[in-house]
C-alpha cells in the first residue's frame, strides 16, 4: 500500500508546472502575457525565463592568470 502512495506521489510530482502564467511557454502569446498588460504586474515571458535572458548576454572573456597585467 505504502508503495502505491509513494509511486502516485512520484507521479504527480514530476509534473510541469510554472508558478506564473507567463511562466508556461504554451501561454506566451495569451493577451495577458504580452506588453503591455504584462508589464504592470511584471510578469512577462522575458522576465520570468532566464534561457531566453541567457540567449541575449554577451559574454567577456576573462584574463587568464598568465596574462601580465598593467601596473
Amino acid at each position: 500500500m505504502r508503495f502505491v502512495i509513494v509511486l502516485l506521489f512520484l507521479l504527480v510530482a514530476c509534473d510541469d508546472r510554472y508558478r506564473y502564467f507567463c511562466q508556461d511557454p504554451k501561454n506566451f502569446s495569451a493577451k495577458r502575457c504580452q506588453r503591455p498588460d504584462c508589464q504592470f504586474t511584471q510578469d512577462c515571458p522575458d522576465y520570468l525565463v532566464a534561457p531566453i535572458l541567457e540567449k541575449n548576454i554577451v559574454q567577456v572573456p576573462n584574463q587568464s592568470a598568465s596574462e601580465p597585467r598593467g601596473n
